[in-house]
C-alpha cells in the first residue's frame, strides 16, 4: 500500500527527497502523540503520514514550515536597538566614559602608532629559541 501512496504524493510534492523529509517529520509527530487526521486502517506511522499528504489533509507547505521550525536551534527575537555609542575621534582617542571628567587619565587613552620600519626593526632584534635535546 505504501508504494501506491508514494506515487499519489508525487503529485503534491515534486521532489521525492523532500517528500521523504516531510513524511518522516509527520511520522515522528504522530509517534510523539500528534493526532491522526485520517483513519489508521492498521497502517504504521510512515504510511499514515504519506496518506495524509496524498489526501491533502495536510499541506506540504505547512509541513515544510513546521519541519524548518523544528530544526532551528537559534530563533532571533527582534529587540529594540540600543542607542548608538559615541564614535572615537580621528586622533585614535577613546571617548570619555559617561560620568567621568576629562582630567582622568583613563578617559583620554591614546594608542601608540608604529611605523612599518619600527616593526621590521623590532622583528630583526628577536632571537630564535635554542633547541633542546630533552624531547
Amino acid at each position: 500500500m505504501a508504494r501506491v501512496t508514494v506515487e499519489d504524493c508525487i503529485d503534491k510534492v515534486d521532489n521525492r527527497f523532500e517528500l521523504v523529509l516531510l513524511a518522516s517529520h509527520r511520522a515522528r509527530q504522530i509517534s510523539q502523540g500528534a493526532s491522526i487526521l485520517l483513519d489508521r486502517d492498521n497502517d504504521k506511522n510512515p504510511v499514515v503520514a504519506l496518506r495524509e499528504i496524498a489526501d491533502e489533509v495536510l499541506s506540504p507547505g505547512d509541513l515544510k514550515e513546521d519541519l524548518i521550525h523544528s530544526l532551528q536551534k537559534h530563533v532571533e527575537i527582534d529587540e529594540p536597538e540600543a542607542p548608538d555609542a559615541p564614535e572615537p575621534s580621528a586622533a585614535g582617542e577613546v571617548p570619555a566614559v559617561a560620568g567621568g571628567s576629562d582630567d582622568d587619565e583613563e578617559s583620554n587613552i591614546a594608542f601608540d602608532r608604529m611605523t612599518e620600519e619600527d616593526l621590521l626593526a623590532g622583528i630583526e632584534g628577536l632571537v630564535a629559541p635554542e633547541k633542546s635535546d630533552d624531547f
